[in-house]
């Protein structure tokens, strides 16, 4: 008998800044994960993203210039994780709030230590330019 997969659907703000993306580690894990998170009730994709990104990183973003960069699902144990990742202007300072212990900024060499959803995220970036290949570059600044 095939075991039933369960869904995890979730949406993803995908802010990179000079090459690299920012990732955030939430309270009591230890891996990083692109700042988001599931939907609550009947929520769209942009109103769980303008949420869960206010709740996590203390920016609201302008749901004018939400659009849409992919979707990504990958097979972890008995769960299906789903990422509709979208780009989106903020206004206010990022901050980690709420549930987050911790921000960083990822090129692709710190590709190994998100999770498989997230990498195949990495590799759509890389290959698009839009994420550095280098370990090290000069410090982020918004």
């Amino acid at each position: 008998m095939t075991q039933q997969r369960v869904l995890i659907d979730t949406v993803a703000w995908v802010h990179i800044v000079h090459g690299r993306i920012l990732c955030a580690r939430p309270r009591g894990k230890d891996v990083f994960y692109i700042p988001g998170g599931k939907r609550e009730g009947g929520e769209t994709d942009p109103q769980t993203l303008v949420r869960e990104i206010e709740e996590e990183l203390a920016v609201t973003l302008r749901p004018d210039t939400i659009a849409h960069v992919g979707t990504y699902e990958t097979d972890d144990g008995p769960y299906t994780v789903r990422m509709s990742c979208y780009t989106a202007d903020y206004t206010g300072a990022i901050t980690a709030s709420g549930e987050i212990d911790e921000l960083a900024w990822f090129t692709y060499a710190d590709r190994d230590t998100v999770p498989p959803v997230d990498q195949l995220l990495f590799d759509d970036l890389v290959k698009d330019g839009l994420l550095s290949s280098a370990r090290t570059l000069d410090a982020v600044g918004d």
